[in-house]
């Protein structure tokens, strides 16, 4: 009897640390799948959109323009799962944050869903300026216009979102040393740069995927698939895990 006492503490410790294992490489695949989703969904049809008869082109390509927006569903999904499954970590460490943390990241996904609604509104409506040809041609150049402009706030609110959302967690990361400090300064470091694209984005200041634009974003985007690495393949640091109370 005494040594399944003994025992139990040790049992319980186990199941802890396989929990935050399970937990840490869900996330970390989480960070790939969002990034990776998003970039291809995105990037691929880019050319279509600022092309000058943009209305044509999408009506032309109705299967890239739905397997673009199948893929950006699921970078919105799997862009609020990340603070989803990052919650019952970060609680314990600062709660009010990693509640906030969750709170961004989900709207960032429905924004990105508002995103994809509009772009599907396009879609039908550049097949049906295509059947009319030129009658009423002016009619649908202004719609399109405002889908497209909804599209574009919608996309640059989700990364508001998603650099407030993810600059809460690495703050957390950073104070708890969950992951090591080098790699939650470099999040820090990157989601503030990110930030910083996203409001001169918003007042027009720098255009969204110019050159300046990808460089404001590109280290957020390496420290995040490093990040994502080091979760699968270390989890987190298992001397903080053990220090937490039940």
């Amino acid at each position: 009897m005494e040594k399944l006492k003994e025992n139990a503490p040790r049992a319980s410790a186990g199941v802890k640390m396989d929990y935050y294992r399970k937990n840490a490489i869900i996330t970390g695949v989480l960070f790939i799948i969002a990034t990776v989703t998003n970039m291809l969904g995105n990037l691929s049809i880019q050319p279509l959109l600022v092309a000058t008869d943009y209305l044509v082109q999408i009506s032309a390509n109705e299967n890239l323009i739905l397997t673009a927006l199948l893929l950006v569903l699921i970078s919105a999904f799997a862009s609020a799962s990340i603070a989803i499954w990052l919650y019952p970590t970060l609680k314990k460490h600062n709660e009010a944050l990693a509640l906030g943390s969750v709170g961004l990241r989900v709207m960032e996904g429905m924004l990105y869903i508002i995103g994809v609604v509009a772009l599907l509104s396009l879609l039908t409506l550049s097949q049906e300026y295509v059947t009319a040809g030129a009658s009423n041609a002016s009619l649908y150049q202004i719609s399109g216009t405002l889908l497209m402009a909804v599209k574009t706030w919608a996309g640059q609110m989700g990364v508001f979102a998603f650099t407030l959302g993810c600059l809460l967690y690495y703050i957390i990361f950073y104070q708890s040393k969950l992951v090591p400090r080098w790699l939650s300064s470099w999040g820090i470091l990157g989601a503030t740069l990110t930030l910083a694209s996203a409001v001169l984005a918003i007042f027009g200041l720098i255009i969204p995927l110019s050159p300046i634009h990808i460089a404001f974003n590109l280290i957020i985007l390496v420290q995040e698939m490093v990040l994502a690495i080091w979760l699968i393949v270390k989890g987190f640091n298992p001397s903080v895990i053990a220090s937490e109370s039940p």
